[in-house]
């Protein structure tokens, strides 16, 4: 049940006190920190015991393309059966496929064996972050502060990519090639179990009932297959930057400086992320979307041009900037366009759908580098958002929500009426509410512009109310 929103600018405070967040967002926050840390952990112990980064990148893309392709079956089950029944099982094989992974790569095992093993790691790795975001699409939705739940939850992956690397790093430096890895598999195993245990917050499971119709799926909605072309794009974006900013630095003679540039266009990420949840938008999610889009598209566009270090830090930070409000108010538009019964599916296809174009990307970028100059790597950013962009302004209708606008009047007895009609072309613009007002309609309810006050209008007066 969506708890009530009173305050007229929504913000992160009065997000934070919605009842039961922090039963979530604690164990939440634990259990998606390995998540950051897989396939960088894969890297670093491959690479020791085989002396080859192409083995251990293969490795690594092994789990990463598993991981996505996966993860919205995983949602899927997650929607039917409830996200603990899910979690709970997806939790142990995992660290059973981590154990499996460490112990064969200190044993030489061949590259056959490692891929072997590598494809269930990834398959079952727990998909937490799209779990808390149905958590909270279950409690806010219809309500204003979705967007900022969706920008909270954005900063928060942001800062889980900044900090799960450098963790799996300093542990496999430090103490030894395996103890990314350990880490990963201890945090999978204490965080999952740990989130799994909040039963109480996990969305409504939605099972099917004699004479249903056939369960829709994610994949199903239009507007979820144009979401996650967007959201390739965006993978590549981040794929991209990281394969092409650690070749340009090793190309000029300081890699020392990889981080500190790769940092500053994380930063950007999540000074726009918190800057978004704090907005209080007059615009709608679609159109707000496709102008973020096509400023990200825009800021890419300099960086293969750029041999000033300074200069491209300057160009990275704005790419970071533009890249939060896309990757947010695409998240936001879920919670309209697919139904309660598959949204956790539906996140699950558009973070699958970052890993995805990540992947790609590093892969495409690398042979770029390889076989030109550095900074031809940088195009790869540019061409994936480029066509999402394309793709986006093609198919823009299918972001609509299937909105319905209902006729309410009062006749003489008191009664009122409804009627049903198609959806008007673009809603962008229109003064929407929560599909729960055409409830509270029927029950005359004065706090939502009822029959009570309608009647004060006259017997017969009809008003159009858009149902989102």
């Amino acid at each position: 049940m969506a708890s009530a929103v009173k305050d007229s600018r929504p913000g992160y405070g009065q997000l934070l006190r919605t009842p039961g967040a922090w039963t979530f967002l604690l164990p939440g926050f634990l259990a998606r920190q390995p998540f950051a840390m897989l396939t960088i952990g894969i890297v670093l112990l491959v690479e020791s015991t085989t002396g080859s980064y192409g083995i251990a990148g293969t490795v690594s893309a092994a789990t990463g393309v598993s991981m996505a392709l996966f993860a919205p079956q995983s949602g899927k089950l997650a929607d039917r059966f409830g996200q603990r029944a899910v979690l709970l099982p997806g939790v142990l094989v995992h660290v059973a496929g981590v154990a499996a992974l460490i112990t064969l790569a200190l044993a030489h095992a061949p590259l056959w064996a490692l891929i072997a093993v590598a494809v269930p790691t990834g398959a079952s790795t727990p998909q937490v972050g799209p779990m808390v975001r149905a958590r909270w699409a279950s409690r806010l939705g219809g309500s204003p502060l979705m967007p900022t739940a969706a920008a909270f939850e954005s900063v928060t992956d942001e800062f889980t990519f900044v900090v799960g690397p450098v963790l799996a790093t300093a542990l496999c430096t430090g103490i030894h090639p395996a103890a990314g890895l350990i880490a990963e598999a201890v945090l999978s195993l204490a965080g999952g179990l740990l989130f799994a245990s909040q039963r109480r917050s996990q969305p409504p499971v939605h099972r099917a009932q004699a004479g249903d119709g056939p369960r829709v799926s994610a994949l199903s909605v239009p507007g979820v297959r144009v979401l996650i072309v967007a959201f390739l794009g965006i993978g590549a974006v981040f794929g991209g930057m990281q394969v092409s900013l650690t070749a340009f630095t090793q190309d000029i003679g300081q890699p020392g400086i990889n981080g500190v540039l790769y940092g500053v266009f994380a930063a950007g990420n999540m000074l726009a992320g918190v800057a978004c949840g704090a907005i209080a938008w007059k615009v709608g999610p679609r159109r707000r979307l496709l102008v973020a889009y096509g400023l990200l598209a825009l800021a890419t566009t300099p960086l293969w041009a750029v041999t000033a270090v300074p200069l491209l830090g300057a160009v990275g930070l704005v790419v970071g900037l533009c890249i939060a409000p896309a990757l947010i108010t695409g998240y936001t538009l879920v919670e309209s366009l697919v139904p309660a019964t598959a949204r956790t599916e539906a996140f699950t296809w558009l973070t699958g759908a970052v890993a995805l174009g990540q992947a790609a990307a590093a892969t495409a970028a690398g042979q770029l580098a390889d076989r030109f100059v550095p900074s031809t790597g940088f195009l790869v950013p540019l061409a994936g958002t480029a066509l999402a962009l394309t793709v986006l302004l093609a198919l823009r209708a299918h972001l609509l929500p299937r909105s319905t606008t209902r006729i309410v009047g009062t006749g003489g007895d008191g009664t009122g009426s409804a009627q049903a009609t198609e959806p008007a072309e673009d809603r962008d613009e229109a003064v929407t509410e929560p599909a729960g007002l055409a409830a509270d309609l029927r029950a005359g309810s004065p706090e939502r512009g009822g029959y009570e006050g309608l009647s004060e209008r006259g017997v017969g007066h009809r008003t159009p109310v858009t149902v989102d």
